[in-house]
């Protein structure tokens, strides 16, 4: 069993079974892979493009694009759970590594500078991408160290927009 969270939601759990279930009903979909990290899903009569845009396998976290939309992905595999049931899952905090740029896009603000204090999760930059604001989040505790974009800039995908 696993569990994941998108977007700071409510989890959802997932058995590797045929068919995939979450939350104890069968996912009716069809996934096929277009390339390496690139995707094209069926589901409920709807057509999905979906792209791995980073993956961190510390964190167990993913980030996909999906139809233009950026979703983060968190999962937690058994051990993790086992962890959480314990007591033990906040042990270490996260420490903050760079932010990347997850595609291209226009800065359109940003919300922390050079010294800064972050939490895993708090907002730290809005990037424009494909028409849509997305807000980018620290991914861990940490200080940061360096802005190296400016409102307005345009980046390019995996640019550093903030290092912690």
């Amino acid at each position: 069993m696993y569990k994941a969270t998108v977007n700071g939601g409510d989890p959802i759990s997932i058995e590797p079974t045929n068919p995939l279930e979450l939350n104890g009903q069968p996912l009716d979909w069809d996934i096929q892979v277009i390339r390496p990290g690139y995707f094209h899903i069926l589901y409920k009569d709807q057509s999905y493009t979906a792209e791995l845009v980073r993956l961190d396998k510390d964190e167990k976290l993913f980030v996909f694009t999906i139809n233009g939309q950026i979703f983060e992905v968190a999962l937690q595999d058994r051990f993790d759970l086992l962890l959480d049931k314990l007591g033990m899952a906040d042990l270490a905090a996260a420490a903050a590594a760079d932010l990347k740029a997850p595609m291209p896009g226009l800065v359109l603000d940003l919300m922390v500078k050079a010294g800064d204090e972050v939490k895993k999760g708090d907002p730290v930059l809005i990037l424009e991408a494909m028409k849509m604001e997305n807000v980018l989040k620290a991914p861990g505790d940490g200080v940061v160290t360096e802005v190296p974009v400016n409102k307005g800039d345009s980046v390019e995908k995996n640019q550093v927009l903030i290092q912690f």
